[in-house]
């Protein structure tokens, strides 16, 4: 049922939130073993058998690029669902015989791809035949192939922002590796807590977004929120765990900025009854949108890419 922009404002002013209504979105993320694309209704419009992902893209042909096992970036063929490229981290490049995980990878507009491989704690530029274009070392304080990084983002300077998850920092790189900004997501004078869920509480840092104003928004991972920070390492925007109630924010994953300014958080492992992405109004600090696919897509769902503006028709 479509409800009219009247009654849903209503149902906004009184409830805090929006109800999960038609806003024309349309998105790639992945859950419960199936890689898929969703309709601006909820429905499911693609989808093909597929294992957990940390990052995403929508490449210029309508193409996916994705995470394949722990240390493989492919690309998948929309209309085939086949895989038709492949780079192996593992066993590229000088990282035979290490212990090597993927979580990030960017395609740039040169035909480079950009991953980002923890366990060998280092930032590569390949072309699409694997060879090594480009290789920058990272600073990592508690080094585990695992949470060496989160999500590393190409910004449009020539350097790299690094969501450095074991360490709690989100570091920026330039094109020799130099460190030129670094930021330690703080814990709010709260204890550690272990736990995926709302229960945990930490600083692992996830996704970094250089904002056109210079600030950097971060989303704190198990710290369940969001913060901007100034060059000069203020935090001048925040939101928290319970500040969408009824919506609880657990491990705060995907951030993405989207053409109308609104923000789009990933809400991982926040369990059934709660959405697992929310859109945000950062200027009324608002919930204007919101999906739960906790049945369809279960309590793992760290990665999406919103399709309204930005790429082609998938159809």
């Amino acid at each position: 049922m479509k409800l009219r922009p009247g009654i849903l404002c209503l149902l906004v002013a009184v409830f805090g939130c929006a109800i999960e209504a038609d806003a024309g979105h349309r998105f790639i993320l992945q859950g419960n073993k199936r890689l898929a694309v969703v309709d601006s209704g909820g429905k499911v419009e693609w989808e093909m058998p597929w294992g957990g992902i940390h990052d995403v893209h929508v490449l210029p042909s309508g193409n996916f690029m994705v995470q394949q096992g722990p240390a493989k970036v492919v690309e998948i063929d929309r209309a085939t669902k086949q895989v038709v490229w492949t780079y192996d981290s593992a066993n590229s490049n000088g990282n035979a015989g290490r212990k090597v995980e993927v979580h990030a990878f960017q395609p740039l507009a040169d035909g480079r791809v950009m991953i980002a491989e923890s366990g060998p704690a280092r930032i590569i530029e390949i072309d699409r035949a694997g060879k090594l274009l480009h290789e920058v070392k990272l600073k990592v304080d508690n080094p585990h192939p695992h949470t060496d990084t989160r999500l590393v983002r190409k910004i449009a300077t020539g350097h790299y922002l690094v969501c450095h998850e074991g360490d709690g920092y989100v570091r920026e790189y330039d094109a020799t590796g130099k460190i030129v900004w670094e930021f330690e997501v703080p814990l709010f004078d709260k204890e550690r807590r272990g736990g995926h869920g709302p229960e945990a509480w930490g600083n692992k840092a996830f996704a970094p977004v250089r904002l056109p104003s210079g600030n950097t928004l971060i989303s704190t991972g198990n710290g369940h929120g969001v913060i901007e920070v100034t060059p000069e390492k203020k935090i001048v925007w925040q939101i928290g765990q319970h500040d969408f109630s009824p919506i609880v924010l657990s491990w705060v994953t995907t951030l993405e900025v989207l053409p109308s300014g609104n923000y789009v958080i990933g809400n991982c492992h926040a369990g059934p009854g709660q959405p697992v992405l929310v859109e945000i109004d950062p200027r009324t600090k608002k919930v204007v949108w919101q999906f739960d696919g906790f049945k369809a897509f279960g309590n793992s769902v760290s990665n999406s890419q919103f399709l309204d503006l930005s790429t082609p028709s998938l159809r």
